[in-house]
Parts: structure tokens; C-alpha cells; sequence
């Protein structure tokens, strides 16, 4: 017994006699640096837009767009096509069907409709097959008489 009475916690937390001062907030000069954010986390990257072919366009301000993109097999390791079809408000209904566009990711305008079709930038394809069949020179059909 008496040893237990020779051991006292003597801590200044035990009954509430601490100094309150010694537990605020550390002052600005025992900081040297501001924290660094952490590390662990992925950078922020921007949502890349999508770019599609119109398969519908038979409803008001709306166009069903197919986008095709290249995924690997899961067991074949090929790169295979995937098909999504996605639907996108077109606020003009200046699109057709067989049109390329790009999908813009915005805020949801009905339940189905999160993406803005936007006028994809123009192919050189059409350029370069003219510029090809005008350096043959060889006349077309309809141009022999």
C-alpha cells in the first residue's frame, strides 16, 4: 500500500489545473513555412471533350451522338472499338445526321442531356483527295465529252 501511495500521477491535466495559455493555437514565428498541400492526391486535370458522329437528330434541341474510342480486350489484349451513344443539346437544330461534332461537358439540362454539341474543327481529308486527283489530271467521267 504504501508503495502505491508513493507512486502520484502528478500531471496538470488530471484535475483541471493546467495553464491555458500553453494549449492555444502555436504563434505565427513557430511557423516557418506554410503548409504544403498534400501529396498523395492526383493533380486536377480539365474533362477532355468528346468527338462524335450524329446518328439522330428527329427530336427538338436534342442529337444522339455516337462516339467510337479504342479500348483494350479484356482477355485478348486487342484494341477493340466501343461504341457509347450519348445525347446532347443542340439549341439551334443545326445539326444532321452524319455530322462530326464535339461533345463540351456542361451543367444537366434533363435527366439524359449533360453534354453541348459544338461544331468540330474541319478535317484536311476533303483537301487532300482533291489536291490528289487534281495533280493525275485525269479527267472525270462527267467531264469527257
Amino acid at each position: 500500500m504504501s508503495l502505491l501511495q508513493s507512486l502520484k500521477l502528478t500531471t496538470p491535466f488530471l484535475h483541471g489545473s493546467s495553464n491555458l495559455s500553453r494549449l492555444s493555437k502555436p504563434s505565427s514565428t513557430s511557423l516557418a513555412s506554410p503548409p504544403s498541400p498534400p501529396t498523395f492526391l492526383p493533380p486536377i486535370r480539365a474533362m477532355k471533350t468528346m468527338q462524335g458522329r450524329v446518328v439522330c437528330a428527329t427530336s427538338d434541341k436534342t442529337v444522339a451522338v455516337e462516339v467510337v474510342r479504342l479500348a483494350p480486350h479484356p482477355k485478348y489484349k486487342r484494341r477493340v472499338r466501343k461504341k457509347k451513344k450519348y445525347q446532347a443539346h443542340d439549341p439551334e437544330n443545326q445539326f444532321k445526321v452524319g455530322d462530326i461534332v464535339q461533345l463540351e461537358k456542361s451543367r444537366p439540362i434533363s435527366k439524359t442531356k449533360t453534354f453541348v454539341a459544338i461544331p468540330a474543327p474541319n478535317r484536311n481529308r476533303a483537301k487532300s483527295q482533291e489536291a490528289s486527283a487534281g495533280e493525275l489530271e485525269i479527267p472525270l467521267e462527267s467531264q469527257q465529252a
